[in-house]
């Protein structure tokens, strides 16, 4: 890696995967500056990770001076590369641009296990680092999950395999990279107020099947229609899951199929990765709703092809309780259930969710930040399975006016207020389900914060 030493790298950002790229680079022997739009006092706790390394700061703002003293510019996710002035110009003076993700992927020797789609990365990425585990192979799991990827090769552990959850902000300011194994979970829509279409959201997940060469596995989720279109670009190995038995969707594709899929009259999953069919009984599954089952096979299929063993995935299968804010139960209150979906930042997973109870009528608490989402199509869900929907947040307008005539709708401007109408409803058997469609940070400084705010209040009643 010495190619960095000596060389004046900005780095864009001064979150954590700036920080830890700083940290990295300066291992190096690089030249490293960070360049950040918010005030020193902003940053304060992330710059404690620096100590006192030598870095030079820019706050309050992007200069040209800065960026044009540069020899590489390293943009962080969270900045959106094409409408940034600054690193545009730098791009047209022929300063080269490239990302955490990029600089760490250079310098893995393990294999990369890349997982991306819209929902259900955080838990697929999670399970598989749990079986490479439970089958005793040293692993690093990271990317967007909060772990820069980078801070492996700061570490000079040696692992079986890197699993990183990769978001499509990552994939918007990476250019090189290929992966070992490429897993798609689904794609619908989310962050249009950054993409303005489904289509540029699209071409952005894209960016991963791109990256893949023929010597990569691709997981590709049938049951999801874009991303089964991905196969007909796809130049690698190609491997599916779904929730579908191949041989009743018939046709070509139960022809040699290749992957994992769901025997719905056994309670259990098939994978059909070699010439022997293994069984993976769901019995002591813990999870709820077919999402769960989707990310449980495309984790069995990135796993079973990078190695591990059959009995250490089933005891995963058996063990793992799931994720915080995600579909988490966090008390039961005079016959009512409550639960915190916090992570719900979008119109599928808030549809996913409300699927998952199949019984008990639902009270649901929604909105938030809107990302220019439409959410008529959750429409015939509310009405099937809620009886009670109390809107807050920057949407909560929008919301009533797509699903209001659907339940009995009530907005209110606080989190106290949306908790206590919500108890004061309910009836015995009742689920209080807090989803919010949308994202936190109308209120919020992400969703952790506000699923451990929502988990005080239950707690309080």
């Amino acid at each position: 890696m010495s190619k960095y030493r000596g060389k004046k790298v900005l780095i864009v950002g001064c979150g954590v995967s700036g920080v830890a790229t700083a940290k990295f680079l300066l291992k190096q022997g690089a030249k490293v500056s960070i360049s950040d739009t918010k005030q020193r006092t902003e940053l304060s706790e992330t710059l404690k990770e620096l100590g006192d390394l030598k870095v030079e700061f820019e706050f309050g703002g992007h200069t040209e001076k800065t960026f044009m003293a540069a020899e590489l510019i390293v943009v962080s996710p969270g900045i959106a590369m094409q409408s940034h002035t600054m690193i545009q110009l730098a791009k047209s003076r022929g300063i080269p641009t490239t990302s955490e993700l990029e600089i760490a992927a250079g310098g893995l020797e393990e294999p990369l296990i890349a997982i991306t789609g819209t929902n259900g990365k955080t838990t697929v990425t999670t399970i598989i680092g749990e079986m490479f585990k439970a089958d005793s192979k040293p692993v690093f799991v990271g990317g967007n999950i909060g772990i820069p990827v980078v801070n492996h090769l700061i570490s000079e552990q040696k692992v079986s395999a890197v699993v990183a959850e990769i978001s499509s902000f990552q994939l918007d300011i990476t250019e090189r990279f290929v992966p070992a194994v490429a897993v798609f979970t689904n794609i619908d829509q989310d962050h249009l107020d950054r993409y303005g279409s489904m289509e540029s959201y699209i071409n952005s997940k894209k960016r991963l099947l791109k990256a893949c060469d023929r010597n990569s596995f691709v997981v590709l989720n049938y049951d999801d229609q874009i991303v089964r279109n991905f196969a007909s670009e796809n130049t690698g190995k190609l491997i599916w899951y779904t929730l579908k038995d191949p041989m009743k969707v018939g046709g070509s594709f139960a022809e040699g199929f290749f992957g994992v899929y769901f025997d719905s009259e056994n309670n259990r999953i098939v994978a059909k990765l070699s010439n022997k069919e293994e069984f993976y009984p769901l019995t002591n599954f813990k999870l709820f709703g077919d999402h769960s089952k989707a990310n449980l096979m495309a984790s069995i299929c990135a796993a079973r092809v990078m190695g591990v063993s059959p009995k250490a995935i089933q005891t995963v299968i058996d063990i793992f309780k799931g994720l915080p804010h995600r579909i988490e139960f966090v008390r039961k209150k005079d016959g009512v259930y409550l639960f915190n979906d916090s992570k719900s930042t979008n119109v599928q997973s808030l549809q996913a969710a409300l699927e998952s109870f199949r019984r008990s009528p639902v009270i649901l608490i929604a909105g938030g930040k809107d990302k220019n989402m439409d959410f008529t199509s959750v429409g015939p869900v509310v009405q099937k399975k809620v009886k009670l929907l109390i809107l807050l947040g920057e949407a909560k307008e929008k919301l009533n006016r797509a699903l209001g005539d659907f339940a009995e709708t009530y907005l209110v401007g606080t989190f106290e207020e949306a908790v206590l109408i919500a108890f004061q409803k309910s009836r015995n058997g009742d689920i209080i389900l807090l989803s919010p469609g949308c994202s936190s940070q109308d209120m919020f400084r992400d969703f952790e914060e506000r699923g451990d705010y929502f988990k005080k209040l239950v707690h309080q009643l």
